[in-house]
């Protein structure tokens, strides 16, 4: 069974057999990227009625489209009509969830830098109206990967504005963050770190 979105991209593809299991693997140098991962999680909690958390479209302007047959129509020129919040969005047993995912090479720190202005403010607006918001953070050297509330984010996003560091230290990260271990099913079981954020 395929699942389509409506960007288009598919984010789960069901094996002929499948064993909706929780055990530990390791899926180190599995050549899948931290959106690839989440995807196949997030198309797990809505099969299975867990939760409806989604990639959010990215909308562009399209200004010239190439028809040599309609069959083959191919965009040659568009623009993003405005910058974009954060990645995912969605409900989890009645709460709004928001986050953004991003992956580092930085072995020892993760850099501010991977963040825009918007994004950040956008997740400040969101916990003022109780939403819950964080990044998931993946160290691709070790395939680390942690849930860090947003809160957490704006505190090391505002300091750099007063001249403070312009990265979290991953000793931070392992401190304040949630440490996330692979499964085979979900992939990355990212929302047992919210439940310890709603706890």
């Amino acid at each position: 069974m395929t699942i389509r979105y409506p960007n288009g991209n598919q984010f789960y593809e069901q094996p002929a057999s499948s064993n909706d299991h929780n055990d530990t693997i390791n899926f180190s140098n599995r050549g899948m990227t931290l959106e690839d991962e989440i995807n196949k999680s997030n198309s797990y909690y809505l099969r299975n009625e867990i939760a409806v958390i989604h990639k959010k479209p990215t909308p562009i302007q399209i200004v010239s489209v190439d028809y040599p047959k309609r069959s083959a129509a191919r965009i040659k020129e568009a623009y993003f009509r405005k910058a974009s919040t954060t990645d995912y969005n969605g409900v989890y047993h009645g709460y709004y969830i928001d986050f953004d995912a991003k992956e580092t090479k930085n072995k020892t720190s993760f850099p501010l830098k991977n963040f825009h202005k918007h994004q950040v403010e956008h997740m400040r607006q969101c916990l003022k109206q109780q939403g819950i918001c964080f990044a998931i953070i993946k160290f691709v050297n070790d395939q680390s990967v942690f849930v860090l509330r947003a809160s957490t984010l704006i505190t090391y996003w505002d300091r750099q504005a007063t001249g403070g560091r312009k990265s979290i230290p991953r000793s931070v990260i392992e401190k304040r963050g949630f440490p996330i271990h692979y499964r085979i099913n979900p992939l990355l079981p990212y929302l047992s770190a919210v439940d310890l954020m709603i706890d």
